[in-house]
Protein backbone atom coordinates (compact mmCIF):
# COMPACT_ATOMS: atom_id res chain seq x y z
CA UNK A 1 0.00 0.00 0.00
CA UNK A 2 1.49 3.32 -1.11
CA UNK A 3 0.70 6.49 0.79
CA UNK A 4 1.41 9.91 -0.71
CA UNK A 5 1.28 12.80 1.73
CA UNK A 6 -0.13 15.75 -0.22
CA UNK A 7 0.28 17.81 2.96
CA UNK A 8 1.49 17.28 6.52
CA UNK A 9 0.45 20.52 8.21
CA UNK A 10 -2.42 21.76 10.36
CA UNK A 11 -5.70 22.69 8.64
CA UNK A 12 -4.46 26.29 8.16
CA UNK A 13 -1.10 25.11 6.86
CA UNK A 14 2.40 26.10 7.95
CA UNK A 15 3.27 28.92 7.73
CA UNK A 16 -0.14 30.31 8.56
CA UNK A 17 -1.21 33.23 6.38
CA UNK A 18 -0.07 36.60 7.79
CA UNK A 19 1.40 35.04 10.97
CA UNK A 20 4.69 36.67 12.13
CA UNK A 21 5.70 33.99 14.70
CA UNK A 22 9.14 32.35 14.69
CA UNK A 23 7.80 28.94 13.66
CA UNK A 24 5.98 30.40 10.65
CA UNK A 25 9.02 32.50 9.69
CA UNK A 26 11.20 29.38 9.75
CA UNK A 27 8.70 27.24 7.79
CA UNK A 28 10.43 27.36 4.41
CA UNK A 29 11.52 24.65 2.00
CA UNK A 30 10.78 21.17 3.33
CA UNK A 31 9.47 22.72 6.56
CA UNK A 32 6.58 24.48 4.75
CA UNK A 33 3.49 22.29 4.96
CA UNK A 34 0.03 22.33 3.39
CA UNK A 35 -2.96 20.99 5.30
CA UNK A 36 -2.64 17.25 5.83
CA UNK A 37 -4.15 15.09 3.09
CA UNK A 38 -3.47 11.43 2.23
CA UNK A 39 -3.63 9.76 -1.18
CA UNK A 40 -3.64 5.98 -0.84
CA UNK A 41 -2.73 3.87 -3.87
CA UNK A 42 -4.06 6.67 -6.06
CA UNK A 43 -7.63 5.55 -5.30
CA UNK A 44 -8.54 6.81 -1.81
CA UNK A 45 -8.16 10.45 -0.76
CA UNK A 46 -8.50 11.36 2.92
CA UNK A 47 -9.01 15.05 3.66
CA UNK A 48 -8.49 17.86 1.20
CA UNK A 49 -5.64 20.33 1.08
CA UNK A 50 -6.16 23.67 -0.67
CA UNK A 51 -5.49 23.13 -4.36
CA UNK A 52 -5.49 19.31 -4.15
CA UNK A 53 -4.85 18.79 -7.86
CA UNK A 54 -1.78 21.03 -7.74
CA UNK A 55 -0.59 19.35 -4.55
CA UNK A 56 -0.86 15.98 -6.27
CA UNK A 57 1.00 17.29 -9.32
CA UNK A 58 3.82 18.59 -7.10
CA UNK A 59 4.03 15.09 -5.61
CA UNK A 60 4.35 13.60 -9.09
CA UNK A 61 0.93 11.96 -9.16
CA UNK A 62 -2.66 12.80 -10.09
CA UNK A 63 -6.14 12.46 -8.65
CA UNK A 64 -7.59 10.91 -11.79
CA UNK A 65 -7.88 7.47 -10.19
CA UNK A 66 -9.54 8.58 -6.93
CA UNK A 67 -12.77 6.67 -6.32
CA UNK A 68 -13.49 7.72 -2.70
CA UNK A 69 -12.91 10.94 -0.76
CA UNK A 70 -13.27 10.84 3.03
CA UNK A 71 -13.07 13.66 5.55
CA UNK A 72 -11.71 13.17 9.04
CA UNK A 73 -12.72 16.46 10.67
CA UNK A 74 -15.02 19.45 10.20
CA UNK A 75 -13.52 21.86 7.68
CA UNK A 76 -14.13 25.42 8.85
CA UNK A 77 -13.76 28.50 6.67
CA UNK A 78 -14.30 28.74 2.91
CA UNK A 79 -16.01 25.89 1.08
CA UNK A 80 -13.73 23.00 0.16
CA UNK A 81 -12.36 22.95 -3.33
CA UNK A 82 -13.35 19.65 -4.93
CA UNK A 83 -11.68 19.19 -8.32
CA UNK A 84 -13.93 18.17 -11.19
CA UNK A 85 -14.26 14.41 -11.52
CA UNK A 86 -13.72 13.63 -7.83
CA UNK A 87 -16.49 11.97 -5.80
CA UNK A 88 -18.33 14.11 -3.27
CA UNK A 89 -16.40 14.06 0.03
CA UNK A 90 -18.10 12.38 2.97
CA UNK A 91 -17.63 11.17 6.52
CA UNK A 92 -18.11 7.63 7.76
CA UNK A 93 -20.04 6.88 10.94
CA UNK A 94 -17.96 5.52 13.84
CA UNK A 95 -17.62 1.77 13.66
CA UNK A 96 -18.82 1.51 10.09
CA UNK A 97 -16.68 -0.31 7.53
CA UNK A 98 -16.34 0.34 3.80
CA UNK A 99 -15.05 -2.14 1.25
CA UNK A 100 -13.72 -0.28 -1.78
CA UNK A 101 -13.79 -1.72 -5.27
CA UNK A 102 -10.00 -1.80 -5.51
CA UNK A 103 -9.75 -4.08 -2.46
CA UNK A 104 -9.05 -1.62 0.36
CA UNK A 105 -11.10 -1.80 3.54
CA UNK A 106 -11.78 1.30 5.62
CA UNK A 107 -13.07 1.35 9.19
CA UNK A 108 -14.12 4.54 11.00
CA UNK A 109 -12.81 4.83 14.57
CA UNK A 110 -14.14 7.10 17.31
CA UNK A 111 -11.91 9.93 18.53
CA UNK A 112 -12.26 12.30 21.47
CA UNK A 113 -12.97 15.43 19.40
CA UNK A 114 -15.47 16.14 16.62
CA UNK A 115 -13.98 14.02 13.89
CA UNK A 116 -13.22 10.50 12.74
CA UNK A 117 -10.16 8.28 12.68
CA UNK A 118 -9.69 5.84 9.83
CA UNK A 119 -8.14 2.39 9.84
CA UNK A 120 -7.20 1.38 6.29
CA UNK A 121 -6.29 -2.18 5.37
CA UNK A 122 -4.53 -2.76 2.07
CA UNK A 123 -4.97 -5.58 -0.39
CA UNK A 124 -2.07 -7.51 1.18
CA UNK A 125 -3.14 -6.95 4.78
CA UNK A 126 -1.04 -3.86 5.54
CA UNK A 127 -2.69 -1.69 8.16
CA UNK A 128 -2.61 2.08 8.52
CA UNK A 129 -4.22 4.27 11.19
CA UNK A 130 -4.92 7.95 10.54
CA UNK A 131 -6.22 10.32 13.23
CA UNK A 132 -7.62 13.83 12.64
CA UNK A 133 -5.91 17.03 13.84
CA UNK A 134 -6.01 17.33 17.63
CA UNK A 135 -7.59 13.89 17.97
CA UNK A 136 -6.77 10.83 20.05
CA UNK A 137 -8.55 7.45 20.11
CA UNK A 138 -11.70 7.43 22.22
CA UNK A 139 -11.64 3.62 22.21
CA UNK A 140 -9.65 1.12 20.24
CA UNK A 141 -11.37 -1.90 18.74
CA UNK A 142 -8.20 -3.18 17.13
CA UNK A 143 -8.21 -6.43 15.16
CA UNK A 144 -6.88 -9.43 17.04
CA UNK A 145 -4.42 -12.03 15.90
CA UNK A 146 -4.70 -15.76 16.23
CA UNK A 147 -3.25 -15.63 19.72
CA UNK A 148 -5.87 -13.14 20.84
CA UNK A 149 -3.39 -10.25 21.16
CA UNK A 150 -3.79 -6.83 19.59
CA UNK A 151 -2.19 -6.56 16.17
CA UNK A 152 0.11 -3.52 15.92
CA UNK A 153 -0.41 -1.15 13.02
CA UNK A 154 2.26 -1.00 10.35
CA UNK A 155 1.97 2.79 10.24
CA UNK A 156 0.23 5.44 12.32
CA UNK A 157 -0.27 9.08 11.30
CA UNK A 158 -1.38 11.46 14.05
CA UNK A 159 -0.81 14.76 15.82
CA UNK A 160 2.15 13.52 17.85
CA UNK A 161 3.17 16.96 19.10
CA UNK A 162 -0.14 18.30 20.42
CA UNK A 163 -1.64 14.95 21.43
CA UNK A 164 1.20 12.74 22.68
CA UNK A 165 -1.37 11.11 24.98
CA UNK A 166 -3.02 9.64 21.88
CA UNK A 167 0.22 7.86 21.02
CA UNK A 168 0.50 6.73 24.64
CA UNK A 169 -2.99 5.20 24.45
CA UNK A 170 -2.06 3.31 21.31
CA UNK A 171 1.11 2.02 22.93
CA UNK A 172 -0.80 0.97 26.03
CA UNK A 173 -3.09 -1.30 24.00
CA UNK A 174 -0.28 -2.72 21.85
CA UNK A 175 -1.64 -1.03 18.71
CA UNK A 176 1.75 0.70 18.39
CA UNK A 177 4.91 -1.24 19.09
CA UNK A 178 8.62 -0.77 18.46
CA UNK A 179 8.25 -1.66 14.76
CA UNK A 180 5.34 0.70 14.01
CA UNK A 181 6.27 3.60 11.76
CA UNK A 182 4.83 6.66 13.54
CA UNK A 183 4.57 9.70 11.26
CA UNK A 184 3.65 13.11 12.68
CA UNK A 185 1.12 15.13 10.68
CA UNK A 186 -1.12 18.18 11.34
CA UNK A 187 2.03 20.13 12.24
CA UNK A 188 1.11 23.67 13.30
CA UNK A 189 3.02 26.80 14.26
CA UNK A 190 3.10 25.65 17.87
CA UNK A 191 5.80 23.20 16.79
CA UNK A 192 9.39 24.25 17.50
CA UNK A 193 11.17 25.51 14.38
CA UNK A 194 14.16 23.85 12.76
CA UNK A 195 16.00 20.74 13.98
CA UNK A 196 14.27 20.89 17.39
CA UNK A 197 11.07 19.61 15.74
CA UNK A 198 12.78 16.45 14.54
CA UNK A 199 14.66 15.93 17.81
CA UNK A 200 11.44 16.22 19.80
CA UNK A 201 9.61 13.78 17.55
CA UNK A 202 12.49 11.31 17.67
CA UNK A 203 12.26 11.32 21.48
CA UNK A 204 8.64 10.16 21.07
CA UNK A 205 9.60 7.46 18.57
CA UNK A 206 8.06 9.42 15.69
CA UNK A 207 9.23 11.23 12.57
CA UNK A 208 7.94 13.66 10.01
CA UNK A 209 8.43 13.81 6.25
CA UNK A 210 8.18 16.65 3.73
CA UNK A 211 4.98 17.25 1.76
CA UNK A 212 4.76 15.18 -1.38
CA UNK A 213 6.66 12.19 -0.01
CA UNK A 214 5.38 8.71 -0.90
CA UNK A 215 5.71 6.03 1.79
CA UNK A 216 5.16 2.29 1.50
CA UNK A 217 3.02 1.01 4.37
CA UNK A 218 4.52 -2.14 5.84
CA UNK A 219 7.94 -1.52 4.34
CA UNK A 220 10.76 -1.69 6.86
CA UNK A 221 11.80 1.71 8.13
CA UNK A 222 14.35 2.32 10.84
CA UNK A 223 12.29 3.86 13.64
CA UNK A 224 14.06 6.35 15.92
CA UNK A 225 16.38 4.66 18.39
CA UNK A 226 15.04 5.74 21.76
CA UNK A 227 17.70 6.22 24.45
CA UNK A 228 17.25 4.08 27.54
CA UNK A 229 18.81 6.68 29.84
CA UNK A 230 18.55 10.46 29.53
CA UNK A 231 19.82 13.18 31.85
CA UNK A 232 18.20 16.62 31.58
CA UNK A 233 20.21 19.46 33.15
CA UNK A 234 19.24 23.09 33.62
CA UNK A 235 19.15 26.03 35.96
CA UNK A 236 16.24 27.30 38.04
CA UNK A 237 13.04 27.78 35.99
CA UNK A 238 14.90 26.83 32.81
CA UNK A 239 12.17 24.42 31.71
CA UNK A 240 14.16 21.27 32.49
CA UNK A 241 11.29 19.47 34.24
CA UNK A 242 8.86 20.29 31.43
CA UNK A 243 11.41 18.99 28.90
CA UNK A 244 11.80 15.75 30.84
CA UNK A 245 8.05 15.27 31.10
CA UNK A 246 7.61 16.00 27.39
CA UNK A 247 10.07 13.22 26.53
CA UNK A 248 7.80 10.62 28.15
CA UNK A 249 4.38 12.13 27.37
CA UNK A 250 3.76 9.66 24.53
CA UNK A 251 4.44 6.60 26.69
CA UNK A 252 1.96 4.91 29.07
CA UNK A 253 2.39 3.89 32.71
CA UNK A 254 5.24 6.27 33.52
CA UNK A 255 6.37 6.18 37.16
CA UNK A 256 7.16 9.73 38.34
CA UNK A 257 9.70 9.63 41.15
CA UNK A 258 9.59 12.81 43.23
CA UNK A 259 12.68 13.07 45.43
CA UNK A 260 11.67 16.31 47.14
CA UNK A 261 8.96 14.95 49.40
CA UNK A 262 6.71 17.39 51.27
CA UNK A 263 7.70 20.38 53.39
CA UNK A 264 5.14 21.10 56.07
CA UNK A 265 4.21 24.76 56.27
CA UNK A 266 6.09 25.74 53.07
CA UNK A 267 3.31 27.16 50.87
CA UNK A 268 5.67 28.12 48.02
CA UNK A 269 6.97 24.54 47.82
CA UNK A 270 3.42 23.17 47.93
CA UNK A 271 2.51 25.43 44.99
CA UNK A 272 5.48 24.13 42.99
CA UNK A 273 4.46 20.54 43.65
CA UNK A 274 0.86 21.29 42.65
CA UNK A 275 1.92 22.82 39.33
CA UNK A 276 4.08 19.79 38.55
CA UNK A 277 1.23 17.40 39.31
CA UNK A 278 -1.21 19.31 37.10
CA UNK A 279 1.20 19.01 34.16
CA UNK A 280 1.53 15.25 34.36
CA UNK A 281 -0.75 12.93 32.35
CA UNK A 282 -3.44 11.32 34.50
CA UNK A 283 -2.17 7.85 33.56
CA UNK A 284 1.16 8.44 35.29
CA UNK A 285 1.80 7.14 38.79
CA UNK A 286 3.77 9.10 41.41
CA UNK A 287 5.97 7.89 44.23
CA UNK A 288 7.84 10.13 46.68
CA UNK A 289 11.14 8.53 47.61
CA UNK A 290 14.91 8.94 47.49
CA UNK A 291 15.44 5.18 47.45
CA UNK A 292 16.25 5.06 43.73
CA UNK A 293 18.40 1.93 43.50
CA UNK A 294 15.55 -0.61 43.93
CA UNK A 295 13.45 1.25 41.35
CA UNK A 296 16.30 1.18 38.84
CA UNK A 297 16.90 -2.51 39.53
CA UNK A 298 13.22 -3.38 38.99
CA UNK A 299 12.76 -5.07 35.62
CA UNK A 300 9.27 -3.59 35.15
CA UNK A 301 8.85 -2.06 31.71
CA UNK A 302 7.35 1.22 32.95
CA UNK A 303 9.67 4.20 32.33
CA UNK A 304 10.98 6.20 35.28
CA UNK A 305 11.06 9.99 35.49
CA UNK A 306 13.29 11.07 38.38
CA UNK A 307 12.91 14.69 39.47
CA UNK A 308 15.42 15.55 40.69
CA UNK A 309 18.98 14.43 41.46
CA UNK A 310 19.80 17.65 43.33
CA UNK A 311 17.13 16.88 45.93
CA UNK A 312 18.33 13.27 46.08
CA UNK A 313 21.83 14.58 46.81
CA UNK A 314 20.49 16.87 49.53
CA UNK A 315 18.86 13.86 51.20
CA UNK A 316 22.01 11.77 50.83
CA UNK A 317 24.14 14.54 52.34
CA UNK A 318 21.69 14.84 55.24
CA UNK A 319 22.03 11.13 56.00
CA UNK A 320 25.82 11.22 55.67
CA UNK A 321 26.15 14.27 57.94
CA UNK A 322 27.98 15.94 55.09
CA UNK A 323 27.00 19.51 56.02
CA UNK A 324 29.18 19.53 59.12
CA UNK A 325 32.88 20.07 58.38
CA UNK A 326 34.11 17.67 61.03
CA UNK A 327 31.71 14.87 60.12
CA UNK A 328 32.50 15.42 56.45
CA UNK A 329 36.20 14.84 56.97
CA UNK A 330 35.73 11.96 59.41
CA UNK A 331 33.16 9.86 57.58
CA UNK A 332 30.74 11.95 55.52
CA UNK A 333 32.88 12.17 52.40
CA UNK A 334 33.33 8.40 52.23
CA UNK A 335 29.66 7.67 53.00
CA UNK A 336 28.45 10.07 50.30
CA UNK A 337 30.85 8.66 47.72
CA UNK A 338 29.51 5.17 48.42
CA UNK A 339 25.90 6.35 47.96
CA UNK A 340 26.74 8.06 44.66
CA UNK A 341 28.71 5.07 43.39
CA UNK A 342 25.78 2.78 44.24
CA UNK A 343 23.36 5.01 42.34
CA UNK A 344 25.62 5.30 39.29
CA UNK A 345 26.10 1.52 39.20
CA UNK A 346 22.32 1.07 39.29
CA UNK A 347 21.93 3.48 36.36
CA UNK A 348 24.54 1.56 34.38
CA UNK A 349 22.75 -1.76 35.00
CA UNK A 350 19.12 -0.66 34.65
CA UNK A 351 16.90 -2.12 31.93
CA UNK A 352 14.15 0.45 32.42
CA UNK A 353 13.85 3.63 30.38
CA UNK A 354 14.95 6.47 32.65
CA UNK A 355 14.74 10.25 32.31
CA UNK A 356 16.40 12.08 35.20
CA UNK A 357 16.40 15.80 35.98
CA UNK A 358 19.17 17.66 37.74
CA UNK A 359 20.24 21.23 38.43
CA UNK A 360 23.24 22.74 36.69
CA UNK A 361 24.73 24.91 39.43
CA UNK A 362 28.42 25.13 38.58
CA UNK A 363 28.14 28.23 36.39
CA UNK A 364 26.53 30.51 38.94
CA UNK A 365 27.68 32.57 41.91
CA UNK A 366 30.18 30.84 44.19
CA UNK A 367 28.30 29.92 47.41
CA UNK A 368 29.31 31.95 50.45
CA UNK A 369 29.58 28.98 52.84
CA UNK A 370 31.75 25.87 52.88
CA UNK A 371 28.63 23.67 53.02
CA UNK A 372 27.16 25.44 49.99
CA UNK A 373 30.38 25.01 48.01
CA UNK A 374 30.50 21.37 49.06
CA UNK A 375 26.97 20.80 47.72
CA UNK A 376 27.83 22.56 44.45
CA UNK A 377 30.95 20.45 43.97
CA UNK A 378 29.27 17.16 44.84
CA UNK A 379 26.33 17.89 42.54
CA UNK A 380 28.74 18.60 39.70
CA UNK A 381 30.45 15.25 40.32
CA UNK A 382 27.08 13.45 40.54
CA UNK A 383 25.87 14.99 37.29
CA UNK A 384 29.09 14.03 35.51
CA UNK A 385 29.01 10.44 36.78
CA UNK A 386 25.29 9.98 36.10
CA UNK A 387 25.58 11.58 32.66
CA UNK A 388 28.47 9.29 31.74
CA UNK A 389 26.05 6.34 31.96
CA UNK A 390 23.36 8.00 29.77
CA UNK A 391 22.95 7.68 26.03
CA UNK A 392 21.58 11.22 25.90
CA UNK A 393 22.37 14.33 27.95
CA UNK A 394 20.47 17.60 27.44
CA UNK A 395 21.09 21.09 28.78
CA UNK A 396 17.99 23.30 28.97
CA UNK A 397 18.57 27.06 28.75
CA UNK A 398 15.68 29.54 28.52
CA UNK A 399 13.34 26.69 27.65
CA UNK A 400 15.56 25.50 24.79
CA UNK A 401 17.04 22.00 24.94
CA UNK A 402 20.62 21.64 23.74
CA UNK A 403 21.86 18.11 23.07
CA UNK A 404 25.22 17.56 24.77
CA UNK A 405 25.21 13.87 23.90
CA UNK A 406 23.02 11.72 21.69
Amino acid sequence: MELTLLGTGAPQGLPRPDCPCAACAAAVGDEARAATALLIDGALLIDLTPGPAFAAARAGTSLAGVRQVLLSHPHDGPALEVPAGLPTPGRVADGRELALLDGHRVKALAVDIPGTGYEITGTEGERLLYLPPGGAPAGLDNAHGNSGGVVPYDMVLLDALERPDGLARLRATGAVDAATDVVAVHIDHGAPPGPELHRRLAAAGARTVPDGRTLVVGEYHAVPDLPRRTLVLGGARSGKSAEAERRLASFPDVLYVATGGTREGDTEWAERISLHRERRPSSWRTVETCDLVPLLADTAAAPLLIDCLALWLTHAMDEAGAWDDGTWEASGRRALRERVDELVAAVRATRRPVVAVSNEVGSGVVPATAAGRRFRDELGRLNAAFGAECEQVLLVVAGQALALRG
